[in-house]
């Protein structure tokens, strides 16, 4: 917090956070993202149910905490699905509330906070908007030639166009081992070798990992692999749109999007932290199931 508040090595700051709980940084936001989105929601319900002023405070500070803490950790992939989810929610919440007036003030409300925060956060972080444009952009014309920029792991180490530059390769790898995969064991040291094989020096010496779940279980197991991963989170997408639940829309994509830059399926928490909501979101879509099929057969 010194360091955020002296502006030194912001860079690194909020991999730091996290490495200090002892958490993934991308991991660590994912979680925040939902539980920021989640607040929100807590928000319009406490407004909704006319609750006391203390509890709407309470649920008003809870909320522009979680999403401080969103920014601490600065993770853009997390950053964005949050802002997305906090839409989902205002969203969902002018269509089935019977007072949009009063939502949209609530949200009128809440954009005003937070543009605040935002504020003041880049006040004391300006590398957040190097970072979120020129750094996350920068050379994108060496996708797949990284080792021609000076010094890579200096510049490029965290940009978008070393992720690219992964999933060319992991993309490429796969290609020559249709349909069936290299296997779940040899899938990080077939990548590693084709780095060295391709002269991809800088990605052979940090032996980046794919980043994306997708591609990691395309390299492992072939086509299977990512039809299985498509149809585990499109089904949380599919309970979510069902019953109409912005929470379950929400998870969808925070979990979706999260898996398209990293492997949450390699990770134990990422493991646990979807099997338990999307458990958590099949028991309700099945308790409301079959609470509709018992009003039917008494009509």
């Amino acid at each position: 917090m010194q360091k955020y508040l002296k502006g030194i090595d912001l860079w690194e700051m909020g991999y730091q956070f996290a490495n200090s709980v002892g958490i993934h940084a991308p991991a660590l936001n994912m979680h925040l993202a939902f539980v920021s989105v989640c607040a929100l929601y807590f928000v319009f319900e406490s407004f909704k149910n006319h609750d006391k002023i203390k509890t709407k405070l309470i649920s008003v500070v809870a909320f522009l905490l979680s999403f401080f803490f969103v920014l601490l950790v600065n993770t853009r992939m997390a950053l964005l699905n949050a802002l997305i989810g906090f839409l989902i929610v205002f969203f969902y919440e002018i269509k089935h509330r019977f007072n949009p007036k009063k939502v949209l003030l609530t949200g009128i409300t809440i954009v005003v906070l937070l543009g605040g925060i935002l504020f003041l956060f880049l006040q004391k972080d300006p590398y957040m908007k190097e970072k979120y444009s020129s750094v996350t952009f920068a050379y994108m014309d060496k996708v797949g030639k990284l080792d021609e920029i000076d010094h890579p792991e200096i510049k490029v180490f965290n940009s978008l166009v070393t992720r690219v530059s992964i999933w060319k390769s992991a993309w490429e790898l796969s290609l020559k081992n249709l349909p069936f995969g290299v296997g779940a064991s040899d899938g990080k040291p077939e990548l590693f070798k084709y780095y060295k094989d391709t002269n991809q020096h800088f990605l052979a010496k940090y032996e980046f990992p794919t980043h994306n779940q997708f591609l990691d279980f395309l390299i492992k197991f072939g086509i299977l692999g990512p039809l299985v991963v498509t149809l585990y989170i499109f089904t949380i997408g599919y309970l979510g749109y069902d019953m109409k639940n912005a929470i379950m829309l929400s998870f969808f994509l925070i979990f979706f999007t999260s898996n398209l830059t990293d492997d949450f399926f390699l990770r134990f928490d990422g493991i646990a932290f979807s099997g338990l909501w999307f458990s958590i979101f099949a028991s309700h879509w099945l308790q409301q199931k079959t609470t509709l099929d018992k009003e039917l057969k008494a009509v």
